[in-house]
């Protein structure tokens, strides 16, 4: 249970870096001067309705990001790549970043041997990841994180 845990305070991290920049779009679309008392009411309202989903909406988005947080040891880089798993061979996982319509672009990481991987919500290992899952992987220093799913069958 600890190390899920942990795993999900990394994922917060790099969420909320995410939303760092997102509050700041948002603040500065909120402060812009404006001519009537309505559009200001609008505006406001608007912001706090950005504010509200933003972070949800650009997380579940996010396909790739690198953000470097503050630890106790110094500086480090967090990864966060999401997308469909094109292949898997050894500690090889091939990963089209991207939306159904648009590929952003394919890569190719290498998955350490301790890293911790979760298949449809049980924990697994690499080799049991498949093709055509949607798969987030999340790289820190120390470990990394692998979590796949089986998209829901379209009827």
């Amino acid at each position: 249970m600890s190390h899920i845990l942990k795993h999900s305070r990394l994922l917060l991290v790099a969420v909320c870096c995410v939303a760092v920049g997102a509050g700041a779009s948002v603040i500065a679309g909120a402060g812009a001067a404006t001519s009537t008392k309505a559009s200001a009411t609008s505006k406001v309202h608007k912001a706090h309705q950005a504010k509200k989903g933003g972070l949800r909406r650009i997380a579940r988005r996010t396909v790739h990001g690198e953000f470097v947080v503050h630890t106790k040891a110094g500086f480090r880089t967090v990864t966060v790549d999401r997308g469909v798993v094109g292949s898997v061979s050894g500690q090889q996982l091939k990963i089209t970043e991207g939306t159904p319509k648009a590929t952003y672009k394919t890569v190719t990481l290498t998955i350490p041997a301790n890293a911790r991987v979760r298949d449809d919500k049980q924990k697994s290992s690499l080799s049991s990841v498949k093709a055509g899952q949607r798969v987030l992987v999340v790289t820190a220093p120390k470990r990394t994180l692998v979590i796949a799913r089986t998209p829901r069958a379209i009827h």
